[in-house]
């Protein structure tokens, strides 16, 4: 087997979130992006001495596994990986690659329970983000998704699976606009160009949807003026045939070179600046950035799930941090005594502060800021603490401080397992036990997941009490507990076979305190073999895995 090689093999399975993986000449084989069962033809792209990193270029034989129609946009945007196979056998798929992370990263079995699956597999988002571009250099404006493996290419997705009616006609009708008047999408090259995102927003409960228009500021090259292009689209969205209710359009200008959805500046166009969505009986403002669970149904099933996690929460304390609209905060906060919940975006907190006077609330309070950076003024004592961080988790220098608090139930919900299982045994080190771990499908056909994670303090007190200090804790954890872990995932990752001694070596490298005999030659004239680059970067490259270097 050579770098540059082709070979075939049929994946045995797949680990998250996408790496297919087949046994070939004793070796084994990691095809990102290679589905279970599927027989595929790959290129060789690292060849190591018992394993391989291949490109996939062809899928040869389709997965047994895919009984049903896909979306007919499959394989074409590469945004629903599972698309075709039963709701029912992606779950059970997400559910073993969570089972294996989470395992090993605890050092053991886990308490796992029946995994959740959606309400419906179709039309189920509530949010999605457009882009302009074109199909081929040079062609005609589109509106939608990225061509899967492509940095630049905009395919039109007209009849978008995951989504209900209302998205494709909204893009439909904004992309008809921009052909008419000819205009110019933003090329991330170049950094010219005037269109770039649609945002597209839709209430379950009122059927209301919101749309957002992001432009750049740069509007010499337009046709016309711009406030006339702007009240042509606004006229053709209000006159579409809308299955639900068009409650406002925003004109959000954006001339950051990151391609993402970012607000230098906003209009109101027309209506209003946010929908109402309920959830399990409250109500909630969605602004056009307001931190929401992009499916409303599954979201229910996955707050039902911490709500049982949380336990008796009848004149409890909790935080709720990371808190976005305030969803869990206020969920949890009928019977509780108080309610903490800390979000780092400003019109979330604002959402959810508006939402629980709405709802009849008055023992929540709502702080914005960095949650590492609002940890010294948050009340001690916490009955029970809700951490549903963003997908890379929780700040590594925010961990001691949140495992000083000492809360006896801790309900960690997780969008990414792989940074669930780099924060598990920092909790288990500290004293926490894993009592309940289940997994909620709230992304059907896509690789995505939602964990949620019960840790209970052995020995509650007030907050913990140790000799040594929770930071010195947490990092002696990082990079002694982990020795195996980094090896095990160096392991999986580059194939390549590293010691206890290479880890040490670049820890001290980094600046990571080691203690001082550790690894150490038994002798003075000993010799120590260098780590090779190779694995030094393999090595580094766990560590960031882990939160150990940033």
């Amino acid at each position: 087997m050579k770098r540059g090689e082709e070979i075939r093999g049929t994946v045995a399975r797949v680990d998250f979130p996408n790496k297919g993986i087949f046994e070939a000449e004793g070796k084994r084989v990691t095809v990102k992006g290679a589905r279970p069962g599927e027989e595929v033809l790959a290129r060789i792209r690292k060849n190591r001495e018992d394993s391989a990193e291949a490109s996939l270029l062809e899928v040869l034989t389709p997965s047994p596994l895919q009984t049903e129609d896909a979306c007919p946009h499959f394989g074409i945007c590469g945004g629903c990986y599972y698309q075709g196979f039963p709701a029912r056998t992606q779950l059970d798929i997400k559910e073993a690659q969570v089972r294996r992370l989470l395992e090993r990263a605890a050092g053991g079995p886990l308490p796992f329970e029946s995994a959740k699956p959606a309400p419906s597999p179709c039309g189920y988002r509530n949010k999605m983000e457009f882009s302009f571009g074109d199909a081929e250099k040079g062609g005609e404006i589109t509106l939608g998704l990225h061509r899967k493996g492509s940095f630049y290419d905009v395919i039109d997705v007209p009849d978008f699976e995951i989504c209900d009616a209302d998205f494709s006609l909204a893009a439909a009708v904004t992309r008809q606009w921009a052909r008419e008047y000819e205009l110019p999408y933003y090329h991330k090259g170049t950094k010219r160009g005037y269109l770039r995102h649609l945002l597209v927003r839709k209430s379950r409960a009122s059927g209301e949807v919101l749309l957002g228009l992001v432009t750049t500021s740069q509007t010499e090259d337009l046709p016309e003026t711009e406030e006339g292009m702007l009240f042509m689209l606004a006229l053709a969205l209000k006159n579409a045939p809308w299955c639900g209710s068009l409650a406002g359009i925003l004109h959000i200008v954006n001339d950051s070179p990151a391609d993402a959805v970012l607000c230098d500046r906003m209009e109101l166009l027309y209506g209003q600046d946010h929908i109402t969505e309920e959830v399990l009986g409250l109500r909630f403002d969605i602004g056009p950035f307001s931190f929401f669970q992009t499916n409303t149904a599954g979201a229910e099933v996955l707050y039902r799930v911490v709500r049982d996690y949380a336990g008796e929460t009848a004149g409890r304390r909790i935080f709720d941090l990371y808190s976005g609209t305030g969803t869990i905060a206020q969920i949890l906060a009928p019977v509780a005594e108080s309610v903490t919940g800390v979000e780092i975006v400003e019109e979330a907190v604002a959402a959810a502060r508006t939402a629980a006077a709405r709802n009849g609330l008055n023992n929540c309070t709502f702080i914005a800021g960095d949650v590492l950076k609002v940890l010294s003024d948050l009340p001690e004592g916490p009955d029970v603490m809700v951490l549903d961080p963003p997908r890379d988790g929780i700040h590594p220098k925010a961990l001691p401080g949140l495992i000083a608090f000492g809360a006896p139930v801790i309900v960690y919900v997780s969008c990414k397992p792989t940074s669930l299982a780099r924060d598990l045994p920092l909790f288990i080190a500290a004293g926490y036990q894993v009592k309940r771990v289940c997994v909620v499908d709230l992304f059907p056909g896509t690789t995505g997941i939602e964990t949620v994670c019960l840790l209970v303090l052995r020995n509650p007190v007030t907050h913990i009490n140790i000799d040594v200090d929770v930071e010195e804790l947490v990092q002696d954890k990082r990079g002694q507990a982990t020795y195996e872990q980094i090896r095990e995932y160096v392991k999986e990752q580059t194939g390549l076979h590293v010691t206890n001694l290479n880890i040490a070596q670049i820890k001290r490298k980094c600046g990571i305190i080691e203690r001082e005999n550790y690894n150490l030659p038994k002798s003075e004239d000993s010799k120590q073999p260098n780590c090779t680059k190779e694995k030094e970067e393999a090595i580094k490259d766990a560590f960031r895995h882990f939160g150990i270097i940033s």
